[in-house]
């Protein structure tokens, strides 16, 4: 089995990681931290929105059984990407929507996403689109957080867009 990585951030990862993990080829999810700039980042430093970090979850794939741009389609469809900062209840930029692209293809690929979702719809779509840096790993009793609880899904998941 081939394996590849993404990372994505759409809001609490609590959620994310909850829709991604159900799809079939995705063999393993993470939540934690990418985009900032601050070593080691915690839960609560991030909460305070002061490490420039967002909440992410990483996906690793098998891409003969999923591909990334089926990754991508549930991505845009479990949250609202014209919200700059904020989902459902939850504001700040650790809740931003932030695709975290693994080599060129992926940037091409997520890009091209973007653009044809933005014809879809009149709203500004505001995910930002980078290589991805270094993710950190949030702390074990974020793992599988609503699995844990009992629960399908967050309470403050928005579809919009």
């Amino acid at each position: 089995m081939r394996s590849e990585t993404a990372t994505f951030a759409a809001g609490c990862f609590w959620g994310v990681e909850a829709e991604f993990r159900a799809l079939p080829g995705v063999t393993r999810t993470e939540v934690g931290y990418s985009g900032g700039d601050v070593e080691s980042p915690t839960y609560e430093r991030v909460c305070r929105g002061r490490t420039g970090h967002a909440e992410a979850v990483r996906v690793e794939f098998d891409p003969d059984a999923i591909s990334y741009e089926d990754l991508l389609s549930r991505f845009w469809s479990i949250h609202n990407p014209t919200t700059r900062n904020r989902q459902g209840w939850d504001l700040g930029s650790q809740y931003r929507s932030a695709i975290f692209t693994n080599g060129d293809s992926q940037h091409v690929a997520a890009l091209a996403s973007r653009d044809a979702r933005q014809a879809q719809t009149r709203r500004e779509i505001v995910t930002e689109i980078e290589p991805a840096g270094r993710f950190w790993a949030a702390e074990d009793y974020h793992q599988r957080y609503l699995e844990k609880q009992g629960r399908a899904s967050c309470a403050t998941t928005v579809n919009a867009a």
